[in-house]
């Protein structure tokens, strides 16, 4: 799930411009959603496995979702630089 929004947004974005589509477009289609896979995996890990319960779930869910938005952040701008289109 935490794949799939970044996936499904970027490739609307990509998709409804008027280019064809490049090949310097890969790069940031796989590598944000991985980004956000991994974020999901710590948003999921954070909030039922290690904290199951309490206020300290409420924290670990307040954390882990600022850190899936910071790995996203991450991840674009690892993408746009490595496709030269991040300046």
């Amino acid at each position: 799930m935490g794949a799939f929004l970044p996936f499904a947004l970027l490739a609307i974005i990509i998709l409804t411009k008027e280019d064809v589509f490049e090949t310097w477009m890969i790069f940031p289609l796989t590598i944000i959603p991985a980004g956000g896979a991994f974020g999901g995996l710590f948003f999921y890990l954070m909030g039922f496995q290690w904290f199951p319960e309490g206020n300290r779930k409420l924290i670990a869910v307040i954390f882990s979702t600022l850190f899936y938005f910071v790995i996203l952040w991450i991840s674009s701008v690892l993408a746009f630089s490595i496709t030269g289109h991040w300046d």
